[in-house]
């Protein structure tokens, strides 16, 4: 294989720290070409440092010059601000992108990069929930592959390998339940942070655990399925799998099902997406099937947890119902962090503003970024932010 020049969108993150990972131990295949990274000035100029990439963007411009002068004895090209994180994408100096920035944010350097003729190792789900019918579009026209990160949607695109035009009944989705799975709301309403970012099988970013507490993540997840893989919704179902050995399955128009199993590790699916269509071998701990020794299933629990029926509701009616979703989740789980509201608050606030922002069928991509947008002030509004 080709050594491949990896530009990482948000290389401070869970996913960007695990994908630098993936290149260190396999330096004959992989560069770290661009290095992206909202404010984790110390953590990018550590990065920088090893990796000697071509470009590093740090998006808070007051810490540009910190950035500037770490890195002014090496050849690193260092910019700053949002938009520059958007306009690197454009520089033709990489060979894949990682689009590893977490929410709304990403959507921009994805477009960028997908317009520039460039594949997408796609770790940034809300692209697709915001805005999957243009990406998906415009990758189609410039004939760019998609390959998803996501250990779940990793999982089918592993699964439809070889399939060909074979028709997809339904998928799969498994979620582990997160931290609370079985718990009622008389517990939930006293939950904390602390205790919400306690993830039992997954390591990842703050905002990526609360999801997956209150099972938004799942949802977020089914409108991407949406669109990676050009599904009805109907054809999209999630089930709680709380051993995470299985991460997801297709079943097919015969009957036949296949499921793709591994630990739940992301160094997984990111190595799969940036050697693709290669496998390549690496020292991961390997599944035992004596541990554990049984794997189970049930459904969610839609009445407890309201996010996963919300995101739902925006998968059937489409439009710019899934952006609205988004952003008023965005900005609820911010304000959870923060402690500026209780655990079940989100939900009630992804809610009323789902109701309140202007319903369009068939957005351009201007007015996604106008219902972002509004969803956003409407959402924080709720919260006096």
């Amino acid at each position: 294989m080709n050594q491949k020049r990896i530009a990482i969108f948000g290389s401070t993150g869970s996913i960007g720290t695990q994908a630098l990972d993936v290149i260190k131990a396999n330096p004959d295949l992989f560069t770290a070409e661009i290095l992206t990274a909202q404010s984790n000035d110390e953590l990018l100029i550590k990065q920088a440092l090893f990796f000697n990439p071509n470009i590093v963007v740090i998006g808070d411009e007051k810490k540009y010059q910190t950035v500037k002068t770490a890195l002014s004895h090496t050849n690193v090209k260092v910019f700053a601000g949002e938009a520059a994180i958007a306009e690197v994408a454009l520089i033709d100096c990489y060979d894949i992108m990682l689009a590893a920035i977490v929410g709304y944010a990403g959507l921009r350097p994805t477009l960028n990069a997908i317009e520039l003729g460039k594949p997408i190792a796609l770790a940034n789900k809300e692209t697709l929930v915001v805005a999957g019918d243009i990406v998906m579009r415009l990758a189609a026209e410039k004939r760019i592959p998609i390959i998803p990160v996501d250990s779940e949607h990793s999982a089918i695109f592993q699964c439809l390998v070889g399939e060909g035009r074979n028709k997809i009944e339904k998928i799969v989705l498994t979620a582990s339940g997160g931290p609370f799975l079985g718990k009622k709301p008389n517990f939930l309403v006293n939950v904390k942070k602390d205790h919400a970012l306690q993830h039992p099988n997954w390591s990842m970013g703050a905002k990526i655990t609360i999801d997956s507490a209150t099972l938004m993540n799942k949802g977020l997840e089914m409108i991407e399925a949406k669109w990676l893989f050009n599904l009805d919704a109907h054809q999209i179902q999630v089930v709680v799998h709380p051993q995470s050995i299985i991460h997801s399955l297709v079943m097919f128009n015969d009957g036949s099902i296949k499921a793709q199993m591994g630990l739940p590790d992301m160094k997984l699916p990111i190595q799969y997406a940036l050697a693709f269509p290669q496998r390549i071998a690496n020292d991961f701990p390997r599944y035992d099937f004596k541990k554990p020794s049984t794997l189970t299933f049930e459904e969610p629990d839609l009445k407890t947890f309201r996010n996963l029926a919300l995101a739902t509701d925006a998968l059937y009616k489409g439009g710019n119902m899934p952006c609205i979703l988004n952003a008023a989740n965005e900005i609820a789980v911010f304000a959870f962090l923060r402690n500026r509201i209780g655990f079940l608050d989100m939900t009630e606030m992804v809610e009323q503003t789902m109701a309140k922002v202007s319903f369009i069928e068939q957005p351009t991509l201007q007015e996604y970024f106008d219902t972002d947008a509004e969803a956003r002030d409407f959402a924080a509004s709720l919260v006096h932010m």
